[in-house]
């Protein structure tokens, strides 16, 4: 099945991002810019088209576009970012979605990030974090159930969004950080734990057989590959000073 990634462009003002649970620290705009070309290009390479939204250089978070829209095969949710620095992101996300997708909006009082919703098969797991709230959850079940999905929140800790605890691989299966979100939450999916040392490794993006993942965490790409996963690696630790991860930085449009 063919996708549109869609990306946003790094932003030189990167360094002034919303962080909640990491330290700030020295970001280098024009390395995160290069990491994020050769994100882009291995998602070429795996069989995506790619997509630039119109640059925002003036919005520190903008490269970050996952979390302004949940995409579905029947509709788009355009977000309600619980961060009100960034909600002024999704009006072009919006613009750039419209030719594929119906769009379904999150109202006020709601929030949701995009990065707090992980869809499995024909579920739902949405994060409830300082990001999303319960009315934008409620607001996603309401648009999601005619199509028959099913909406579970769930409970993470110290991290930022769901999607830095758990990912899923594919529609049957989820990786996950046991520290961070209660893995039983995901049966009857099989569930793959990150290794103990590497706590950011569960976010990855899955496409077909192959999983993109953040090549700084070799024992949990190894266990990946040991249960016959194609993993392919790219640099994202610049990113990863913004709490952004791979998943963050593209919006997958199924197609055709």
């Amino acid at each position: 099945m063919p996708w549109i990634a869609l990306t946003r462009a790094v932003s030189p003002t990167l360094a002034r991002c919303e962080l909640t649970h990491l330290a700030r620290s020295p970001i280098d705009p024009a390395r995160a810019e290069a990491q994020h070309a050769r994100y882009e290009a291995t998602l070429r390479e795996l069989g995506c088209t790619v997509q630039r939204v119109t640059p925002a250089p003036e919005l520190p978070d903008a490269v970050f576009i996952e979390d302004t829209a949940i995409v579905l095969d029947e509709l788009a949710m355009i977000t309600r970012p619980g961060a009100e620095s960034r909600r002024a992101e999704v009006a072009a996300v919006a613009e750039a979605l419209a030719p594929y997708r119906a769009l379904h909006r999150i109202e006020a009082p709601g929030t949701i990030d995009g990065g707090d919703v992980m869809q499995v098969g024909r579920t739902f797991f949405v994060g409830r974090t300082a990001r999303t709230n319960d009315d934008g959850i409620a607001q996603l079940r309401a648009a999601v159930a005619p199509h028959g999905y099913r909406v579970t929140p769930v409970t993470v800790t110290a991290c930022l969004h769901l999607k830095s605890a758990a990912t899923a691989l594919g529609d049957d299966a989820v990786l996950c950080n046991p520290a961070w979100v209660d893995p039983a939450l995901f049966a009857p999916y099989v569930v793959v734990h990150v290794a103990a040392d590497e706590p950011h490794a569960a976010n990855v993006v899955s496409l077909g057989t192959h999983v993109l993942a953040a090549e700084a965490y070799p024992a949990t790409n190894a266990r990946l590959r040991a249960h016959g996963y194609d993993v392919v690696t790219v640099p994202a630790d610049e990113l990863a000073k913004a709490e952004g991860a791979l998943t963050c930085c593209s919006l997958l449009v199924r197609v055709g």
